[in-house]
């Protein structure tokens, strides 16, 4: 399994993808404009004491940003939450906005990736991918051209030795979800209602944040400052 984990976690990302892969199947899933079906709103995801709380539920009566990251061993998905976590939550209270973070993985993990990444905003998990999936997030990475983000510091090789640390010397020796699994955001309600969705293509592909926080009216936030958390 450490072989296959290292393979995985030192494959080449300065590309999106290598040009082996296989042509992606197009998402199917609710699109903008379109109401999100009672059935999705009804799954539920957990939060980090195993609690389960209805999808629908995280925002029924508010305005919500949701991100669905990767697993998160994934140095790319770990990076980005960090600059989410420097969003102060007075911008986002000013716009009345909350911001929510999915994970893929067991919940048992959300608390040590909160203190790994500085994340103090609202976190939960959808371990058996059934959001993901009805919301038409893909799995397996679409080849598209890449551009710099500006929530990556770390390079492949540096990245990639962080992740596979961590996954040797954590308390459970797994994933901490399916690495295949893509990512996405999504701005939500109040109620089922969809105002803008966007399904990553493959690792690099997220929105940029600054961008997401513009459409709905909170102000943009400076990502060059380092934040002060221990990369382990």
């Amino acid at each position: 399994m450490l072989g296959a984990m290292a393979d995985l976690a030192l494959a080449p990302v300065t590309r999106q993808v290598s040009g082996r892969a296989a042509p992606a199947a197009v998402p199917s899933g609710p699109e903008r404009g379109q109401p999100l079906a009672a059935t999705v709103a009804e799954l539920s995801v957990l939060d980090a004491s195993g609690r389960q709380v209805p999808f629908g539920a995280l925002f029924r009566e508010r305005r919500v940003i949701v991100v669905f990251v990767r697993h998160f061993l994934c140095y790319i998905c770990k990076e980005y939450v960090e600059d989410l976590a420097k969003i102060p939550k007075s911008f986002l209270q000013e716009a009345n906005v909350t911001l929510i973070v999915i994970g893929q993985s067991s919940y048992h993990h959300i608390e040590p990736f909160c203190k790994l990444t500085g994340y103090s905003h609202e976190i939960y998990v959808d371990p058996e991918r059934e959001i993901y999936k009805k919301l038409g997030m893909k799995r397996g990475e679409e080849i598209a051209p890449s551009g710099k983000s500006p929530h990556i510091k770390s390079n492949v090789l540096s990245g990639s030795i962080q992740s596979l640390w961590r996954a040797v010397t954590g308390p459970l020796f797994d994933f901490q979800g399916d690495p295949a699994q893509q990512g996405g955001t999504l701005i939500l309600g109040p109620g089922n209602n969809i105002h803008f969705i966007h399904r990553d293509r493959n690792r690099l592909d997220h929105k940029p944040i600054n961008s997401v926080l513009q459409l709905v009216g909170v102000q943009h936030v400076d990502f060059t400052s380092r934040s002060s958390v221990i990369h382990v």
